[in-house]
């Protein structure tokens, strides 16, 4: 990994000199825009509205619309004199519970390396916020935009997650947040049953992206010069169900099968589509057992009707042979 940025956390009277990196990365398959007929890249020119002429990025300020046509241009001067006081500092502001810290609020991850000999402070700081079970909030300075932020630890090194202020969230304003709604109480506990039979403890890794590698096999395919193998198509989602409880208790059943646990009560009650299919198929199977059990009987039926006949004959051979 590069380093993007370099400063130095500021805890109180210490110091503690960091290196910037960046915690994540995007994985999308990137593609440029190309000539359909010959595959060259198309380029775009930056030109002016006004006289035509291209300009290069060194003519290039920055402009603010006021509206009516016109416009406030700032050039790097006016972004130099702004009161960027932690420009080179993570100033730590305090230190606040993270369930306080709302998850929409966070926008990108940063890891903080130490630097040169700030080793020490850094692991008393990591160390000091795991014993706390606290956040910092801090204050920096990237790209030129001072940002709120937090520091918190993660697998032994401290994470910078640069926050959103809080006028940069907008608040919901849907026509149903207005209306008189009631959930019945059966209603309730059933979503909760759903709930407890589809809950389990989150691992990432278990997780794909499958456009993502269809995607690539589209690609490696197109390369190598040989058809692309069509995945399996994914079974569809049953039809939405008019009857909210007949939906729930279909779900339930369904998170339950898919765990290998068998539904409540014995299978009483009114049946499902999965319950009938359940009950369709231990059906076969009760047939399929007793199939083999009545050729058994029949055979040994079939045995003992031999036994008598046979003895008969015996018995009227034997005097023959006396005589």
């Amino acid at each position: 990994m590069r380093a993007i940025w370099k400063g130095a956390v500021s805890f109180g009277l210490v110091s503690i000199g960091v290196k910037l990196y960046s915690a994540t990365e995007e994985k999308d398959i990137r593609f440029h825009q190309v000539h359909r007929e010959d595959g060259g890249r198309i380029r775009y020119k930056r030109t002016c509205s006004v006289c035509g002429e291209e300009v290069t990025y060194d003519d290039i300020a920055k402009g603010y619309d006021i509206g009516g046509g016109e416009m406030v241009i700032l050039t790097d001067e006016d972004f130099a004199d702004l009161p960027l006081t932690s420009s080179r500092a993570i100033d730590v502001l305090e230190f606040v519970p993270a369930e306080q810290v709302d998850p929409i609020l966070y926008n990108k991850a940063y890891f903080l390396e130490p630097e040169g000999t700030a080793t020490k402070p850094y692991v008393l700081l990591r160390d000091a916020l795991i014993d706390s079970e606290r956040v910092a909030i801090v204050k920096v300075a990237l790209r030129q935009r001072e940002q709120l932020a937090t520091l918190r630890v993660r697998e032994g090194v401290l994470l910078l997650n640069t926050m959103l202020w809080p006028d940069e969230i907008r608040t919901p304003d849907f026509g149903f947040l207005d209306e008189d709604l009631k959930v019945r109480p059966p209603e309730l506990a059933m979503a909760s049953s759903l709930i407890d039979s589809m809950t389990g403890e989150f691992e990432p890794d278990v997780f794909t992206d499958d456009y993502r590698a269809a995607l690539q096999e589209v690609i490696d395919a197109k390369v190598e010069g040989r058809e692309v193998v069509q995945p399996e198509e994914a079974e569809e989602a049953p039809a939405a169900a008019v009857d909210l409880m007949a939906a729930l208790k279909a779900s339930v059943e369904r998170a339950k099968a898919a765990r290998g646990e068998q539904p409540a009560g014995g299978g009483g009650g009114e049946p499902t589509p999965i319950s009938s299919a359940r009950s369709a198929q231990k059906a076969a199977e009760k047939k399929a057992a007793k199939a083999p059990a009545k050729k058994t009987a029949a055979k040994k039926t079939a045995e003992k009707k031999a036994e008598p006949a046979k003895k008969t004959a015996a018995r009227k051979t034997a005097p023959r042979k006396s005589a």
